[in-house]
């Protein structure tokens, strides 16, 4: 999947975003929150040209049935050269979640065997992570201080979110999260809902647009609509309008869209500001 050069996209009406005021707000952690690319890609390489020792080759999408021919042509190379495609790691803007699903389909055991593989090699790699913008602890805070419960979801396992949350910024960001739901606390990962439903149950709510879950992949909003919730696209690659709403067709086969975009946390706490201003004072 290419980059595409501008920002904006699909976005909810004024009139429907404030019917889902936000009451929780759950992030994805990786590139929505922060900055761990060196490490996945780091990881990537090792498992991408294990595909034929893990039995996985032949277990990618067949020719034809990908999405998009930007996720074609992303199998046919990994088919060809057991690698990622050179671009794909220059530009580092997809999420390991996202390739897995681009080269496995719905194939749940094949990207069950590559995620197993992909905590391997990570833990070779992981390490210091920094906020993907400079000011989000801020904007975190922001919320909190608006009186929402926040939560933080991630494919990975616990024992890399543990590290990473706990020493973000120097700090960490532990004590800012209401809910922490890993990878391996559920029996499926995303772009399955079962993070996004463990954290709710975890924090005693119904899975409604209440919630909003906010993340960068399309798995993220996979997930969030089939969970139930208001699904928040965080757009901080900038992708164009063209490009969103190629990744998100709405057929019958990729039905799945966001509710609402947004460039940066700056823009989602705005969002939410206006939202919970203009319900009725009966329901605050």
């Amino acid at each position: 999947m290419a980059r595409q050069p501008k920002s904006g996209g699909i976005a909810m009406s004024l009139p429907n975003i404030l019917s889902a005021a936000p009451q929780i707000i759950l992030f994805d952690w990786h590139a929505t929150l922060v900055d761990t690319m060196d490490a996945m890609y780091y990881a990537l390489d090792e498992v991408i040209p294990q595909l034929v020792r893990l039995n996985l080759i032949d277990r990618l999408v067949p020719e034809g049935q990908s999405k998009t021919p930007e996720d074609a042509r992303l199998v046919r190379y990994a088919r060809e050269h057991k690698r990622l495609h050179p671009k794909i790691k220059a530009e580092r803007k997809i999420s390991r979640t996202d390739i897995f699903e681009v080269l496995f389909g719905p194939d749940e055991e094949a990207k069950t065997i590559a995620h197993r593989e992909f905590d391997q090699q990570y833990a070779r790699f992981f390490g210091p992570v920094k906020p993907l913008e400079t000011d989000g602890r801020t904007r975190l805070i922001e919320l909190k201080a608006m009186g929402l419960r926040l939560g933080v979801l991630s494919n990975r396992s616990r024992q890399f979110m543990a590290h990473e949350i706990y020493t973000v910024d120097g700090t960490g960001w532990h004590e800012l999260f209401d809910t922490m739901v890993c990878g391996d606390d559920v029996l499926r990962r995303k772009p399955h809902p079962d993070l996004v439903l463990k954290a709710l149950s975890n924090l005693g709510a119904p899975p409604d647009g209440r919630c909003w879950y906010v993340g960068d992949s399309t798995t993220d909003i996979v997930a969030a609509k089939e969970a139930g919730v208001t699904a928040v696209f965080y757009n901080g690659a900038g992708w164009d309008a063209a490009w969103l709403h190629k990744i998100f067709p709405r057929t019958q086969r990729h039905p799945h869209a966001p509710d609402l975009v947004a460039k940066n946390l700056a823009e989602l706490v705005d969002m939410a500001k206006r939202a919970i201003a203009a319900l009725p004072p009966e329901t605050l």
